[in-house]
């Protein structure tokens, strides 16, 4: 992807290296779910994302089943992995899969933020196209981009610029899930309501950016709780990264930042490790293709019932730390 990988892969492997100080976490993640109520003989077709290896994260598959056969597949856009399912005569009114992951993840650092690499990167046409234009819901002209011009005036590089959009977003939106709307990554809800939670916070930011010419992309897994060594994850977190040619992709994570001001400043440059990724960007088309629209994103499972999306799904996430070689069990 990167024209120069192999620089990058050796700088990754460096940030990701505990001898430079970060933090990292070991933890069995498990991703349970169940598709419901599924009346005799209709055709049932189940997708779901698989967790993957990457400069920061080690992820180690300890099992995986459910009660139809697995397939596991890719898709071609963002090189998301996903397992797949299907039957026309499925056994039971009630569908069960778990995968259990062994993760360790490494927080993901910007060391160099404030020096330029030894030769600047570039992306490939194709990653231009990914993370420069628009998506269904994440527009590059109109109001965010006005918002963009006015808050990045008088700015210069990239960096400065997602530091100009980074402080807006933080000023402006409020974490708040009440109501309706919010969730869905909106960047027109996001800038009328000025409210929401990760996706719609991301979302701003990644369409003021590419307004700016910034690429920026969207990332979606799980949060690990900080607090707790084992316990249930009521659902998804999701973070952004933008390019910069002299510093390659830079972190972000402005909702964390909200609900932790003293770290405002850190969430600038930094993932911590209380995290797990499981895919990345928006209007998704899965493998093999789904009969219904593409997907805006995707940690969840998606359904299909004859050809027609199917809401009835049971989630069950968890996690336990891995101490000494332990599992900490459940709380």
């Amino acid at each position: 992807m990167l024209r120069i990988w192999a620089l990058v892969w050796l700088l990754s492997a460096a940030v990701s290296s505990p001898a430079l100080g970060q933090t990292t976490r070991h933890f069995t993640f498990h991703y349970r779910f169940q598709v419901k109520g599924i009346t005799p003989n209709q055709r049932v077709r189940v997708w779901f994302p698989a967790a993957h290896t990457d400069a920061y994260q080690e992820v180690r598959v300890i099992s995986a089943g459910g009660d139809l056969p697995l397939k596991r597949t890719r898709e071609a856009r963002f090189l998301n992995e996903m397992y797949f399912a299907e039957s026309t005569k499925p056994r039971s009114s009630d569908l069960h899969f778990e995968v259990v992951y062994d993760v360790v993840r490494h927080e993901h650092l910007s060391w160099g933020l404030s020096r330029p690499h030894l030769k600047a990167a570039s992306l490939d046409k194709g990653d231009s196209e990914r993370y420069l234009g628009p998506d269904r819901l994440v527009p590059i002209s109109g109001l965010p981009a006005e918002l963009a011009r006015n808050v990045t005036a008088g700015k210069s590089g990239p960096r400065d610029k997602a530091r100009a959009i980074y402080d807006y977003v933080f000023d402006n939106m409020s974490y708040d899930k009440t109501g309706t709307g919010w969730g869905k990554g909106d960047v027109l809800y996001a800038c009328q309501a000025k409210k929401g939670n990760c996706t719609d916070f991301h979302s701003l930011f990644i369409s003021m950016a590419r307004s700016q010419g910034i690429p920026a992309r969207f990332e979606i897994g799980f949060s690990i709780p900080a607090d707790r060594h084992a316990g249930e994850i009521p659902g998804y977190h999701c973070w952004a990264e933008f390019f910069d040619p002299n510093h390659q992709w830079i972190p972000v994570d402005i909702s964390e930042a909200w609900k932790h001001p003293s770290q405002k400043d850190y969430f600038f440059g930094a993932h911590d490790a209380d995290r797990v990724q499981f895919s990345q960007g928006r209007d998704l088309k899965l493998n093999p293709p789904q009969e219904g629209g593409p997907l805006n994103y995707f940690v969840y499972p998606y359904v299909e019932i004859n050809g027609t999306a199917y809401d009835r799904v049971l989630l069950d996430f968890s996690f336990s730390e891995t101490i000494n070689g332990q599992s900490a069990g459940a709380e």
